[in-house]
């Protein structure tokens, strides 16, 4: 059993398949608590479901792309066997983690979304840099960038870990704390090979809603 948060359908507001539809799996729980955490509700409000109701419901909606979220997804191993299963039927699964547990078992087909915590969320600590070896071509890795400070932190470790050569990398701002413009202007004036991303959900509805 699972205990699921929410399931809805609606368009991935980031990542690289912004745009596209989706059905989302947020599962309940969380090991962190960052500064800027949108999904606060996620943290213990939810139902228990099996494995086959969450296939069940996801295969309702018709659609082939599917994200397992949270709160933080990998702290209930049940969620192993959900993305094996959800794999084998032949869906399209991201995994939107925090840098904090191991992604070492995760599902070889799963296209991970390490979502690596800078300065600003309070969480820093907490970033297990041992991921970086079991991330694949396919995978994605991202910053959520709130200050001057989390940008230059967040460059160091491009740097450090030769992030580049791995993954794709993502910037995004903390939504309402720093100014698009001002931290796309950094990128260009760098040349950093990243690639930048609105929450495009903040922008469609409002920014607090949720099953969006």
């Amino acid at each position: 059993m699972l205990k699921v948060n929410e399931i809805f359908y609606s368009i991935q507001g980031e990542s690289t398949y912004a745009g596209e539809r989706s059905v989302f799996v947020r599962l309940t729980g969380c090991n962190l608590r960052c500064t800027y955490c949108d999904t606060e509700y996620a943290f213990y409000d939810g139902e228990e479901f099996s494995v086959d109701a969450i296939i069940e419901k996801v295969k309702s909606y018709n659609c082939n792309l599917v994200e397992i979220t949270g709160g933080e997804p990998l702290l209930q191993k049940e969620v192993y066997k959900l993305m094996n299963r959800l794999c084998d039927s032949g869906f399209t699964v991201l995994l939107e983690t925090s840098g904090s547990l191991s992604i070492e078992n995760v599902d070889e087909r799963v296209i991970n979304i390490l979502d690596f915590k800078t300065p600003s969320s309070k969480m820093e600590k907490k970033n297990d840099f041992k991921n970086v070896d079991f991330l694949k071509p396919i995978d994605e890795v991202k910053f959520v960038i709130g200050s001057r400070l989390d940008y230059d932190w967040s460059k160091r470790i491009l740097k450090k870990y030769r992030l580049n050569k791995k993954v794709k990398i993502l910037f995004s701002s903390v939504f309402g704390k720093i100014e698009d413009e001002e931290l796309v202007n950094w990128i260009l004036k760098d040349n950093l090979n990243v690639r930048y991303q609105l929450q495009m959900q903040k922008y469609i509805w409002e920014p607090d809603k949720h099953g969006v």
